[in-house]
C-alpha cells in the first residue's frame, strides 16, 4: 500500500479529483507495468483533517473490492449504498436476507445467465424493450426470465419497490460473502 498526501486548492472539484486519481493508475500501469487501484478521501482545510480522509480512502478502497470489482479509481464520497451496506452488523444483514428471500438465499442469484440479465435490466432502469434489445434476445424471452425470476424469488422485478429489495439484498449477500472470506 501506498499513501500519497498531496496538496490541492480548496475550491478542487471532485471531477479534478477524479482525474488526479485516473491519471495516477495510468502512470502507474504505464510505467511500473502494475495493476493497481486508486482511492481517495475528502478534501481537508486543515492538517488534522488528514487522518479523517486516510480513514475515509481506506474505507473506499475496502468498500470498492467488494461492490466496484471493475473501477480502478475510487472516491469516498461516490459510495453510495455500499458504505452504508459496508457498515452494517452481520446479525443486521443476515435479518434483512431473510426478510427478502426468507430462509434460503434463492438459487438463481448463482444462475450466470439470470444475473447478467438482471444487472443488465438494472442497467436499463427496469425497461423490458431495451434491455431485451442490448441482450439480443426477443422481448417476451425477457419476459420469461422475469417471471422465472419472480417464481423464485417472490419478486418482480418490473416493480420498483421490488427491484429497490432485490438489489440492495444482491449486494448484502455480496457483502456477506466477502465477510465470509474474510474470517
Amino acid at each position: 500500500s501506498l499513501i500519497l498526501i498531496k496538496s490541492v486548492e480548496s475550491t478542487t472539484t471532485p471531477e479534478t479529483l477524479h482525474e488526479l486519481a485516473e491519471t495516477i493508475v495510468a502512470m502507474m500501469n504505464a510505467e511500473a507495468l502494475l495493476d493497481v487501484k486508486v482511492a481517495y478521501g475528502t478534501v481537508g482545510q486543515e492538517l488534522k483533517d488528514v487522518s479523517k480522509s486516510y480513514k475515509e480512502a481506506k474505507m473506499a478502497l475496502e468498500v470498492g473490492r467488494i461492490f466496484n470489482v471493475e473501477e480502478e479509481t475510487i472516491s469516498y464520497g461516490k459510495l453510495g449504498i455500499g458504505r452504508l451496506i459496508y457498515q452494517l452488523p452481520m446479525s443486521l444483514c443476515n435479518m434483512f436476507i431473510k426478510e427478502v428471500f426468507g430462509e434460503k438465499i434463492p438459487d438463481i442469484l448463482d444462475d450466470e445467465e439470470a444475473m447478467s440479465t438482471i444487472n443488465k435490466f438494472f442497467e436499463n432502469n427496469l425497461n423490458v424493450s431495451e434491455t431485451s434489445r442490448q441482450l439480443f434476445i426477443h422481448r417476451n424471452t425477457l419476459v420469461y426470465r422475469l417471471d422465472k425470476i419472480q417464481k423464485n424469488t417472490n419478486l418482480d422485478l418490473r416493480n420498483f419497490e421490488d427491484a429497490i429489495a432485490f438489489k440492495i439484498a444482491l449486494m448484502v449477500v455480496k457483502y456477506m460473502k466477502h465477510m465470509d472470506t474474510m474470517d
